[in-house]
Formats: C-alpha cells, structure tokens, sequence
C-alpha cells in the first residue's frame, strides 16, 4: 500500500473518481454507502498504515495560530460582506438576525460532523499520503485545493467551486505550517460558519 503506483490510483479513486461520480444521477443510498466506505477506508489507513493516533498535538503555538487567522478573517469578512451587499443586500445576516435558533443548529452540525471529516481526509490523509509524490511544493498544495474544490462540485455552483478552490489553498497552507488537523479544522470552521452567518449559506446547500 505504500507504493507510487498504489497511491497514484488511490488519489485518483477516492478524490477524483468517487466526487464526480456524486454528481451523476443512481440511487442515493449507492452515494452514502460509497462516501461511508471511503471515509471508512481513510481511517482505516490512518491508524493501521500510517500509525496516527487521534490526540490534540504538543507544543502548539495558539497564539500565533489566533493571530495569523485573524488577520486571515479580517479579510474574509471584508469580501464576502462586500459580496452580498452587492449581490443580495437583503441576505445580509439573514440567518442570526431572522432564523437564530436554525442558524445555531446548522452551525454546530456544520462544525462537528462535517468540518473535521473533511480535514481528515483533505489534509491529513492527502498530506501523508501523496505529499512525498510531488517535487514541487506549490503543486502539491494547488492539487490538495483543486481536489478539495472538486470535492464540491455535487453543488453544481462555480462560486462554490472558486470558494473551496481558495479556501482549499488557505487550509493547505494552515496544516502544512502546523501539521495539526485540530486547528486547521477551527479555521476552516470560522470561516465556513461565517459564510452562513454573513448570508452565503443558501449557495452551499443550506438554507438562509
């Protein structure tokens, strides 16, 4: 299972292969039973192959991760506020301010069975995995965020696609300076939570 070839096939299976298929139309428990065996094939690798053990990193520098994701919020609050304005004013903390009560729900459920999940396998499981395949180090990081935007592609939304393209490119960059899926799933979690509470929530699939 450590082989180029393997893992070249691996890669192309699970993070290309099995996105675009959700896109074509079969029976939606044929989806769930490929995403639950996928993921399932991911923690698998993890804890038997790789050796990982689940436990919140020593010597975590929390400071500097508070800093540099606020100075990276600061600017994501800038755009995408500027966005809906322009685009759909009447969105504009839409969700807090008219739906409190759905808003709080989709943000813990967000946060907790779906933010995680996704840094396992986009960043700690891809990193592992294939990062000793490319020489080149900005590759590899543009190839996690074009994996990680294609993994949205079921949405069927280019914004949705250009959102996780750069978000992809930012929780890259996150993991490969901490190695820590905890704090690299905090900010992708900040910034997901917020495009729900800013009014973008409705492009993503949720309501708004």
């Amino acid at each position: 299972m450590k082989t180029r070839d393997y893992r070249l096939l691996e890669l192309f299976l699970i993070f290309i292969i099995a996105p675009i298929s959700f896109v074509l139309q079969f029976p939606i428990w044929i989806k769930i039973a490929i995403g639950v065996l996928g993921f399932g094939y991911v923690i698998f690798v993890l804890l038997k192959i790789e050796g990982n053990v689940f436990k919140i990193k020593k010597g975590i520098s929390w400071r500097q991760f508070r800093k540099r994701t606020l100075l990276k919020f600061v600017g994501v609050f800038g755009i995408t506020t500027a966005y809906v304005l322009v685009v759909d004013a009447n969105n504009l903390f839409s969700m807090p301010l008219n739906k409190p009560f759905v808003w709080v729900i989709i943000i813990f459920v967000y946060s907790a069975f779906s933010v995680y999940p996704q840094e396992l396998i986009y960043r700690t499981f891809f990193f592992q995995r294939y990062q000793s395949l490319f020489k080149n180090k900005t590759l590899f990081i543009l190839c996690n965020a074009a994996v990680f935007s294609l993994a949205h592609i079921f949405f069927k939304n280019t914004l949705v696609l250009f959102l996780t393209f750069i978000g992809g490119i930012i929780f890259a960059l996150t993991y490969k300076k901490t190695k820590s899926t905890l704090l690299v799933s905090i900010e992708h979690a900040i910034y997901g939570c917020w495009l729900f509470t800013v009014g973008m929530g409705e492009m993503l699939g949720f309501p708004n």
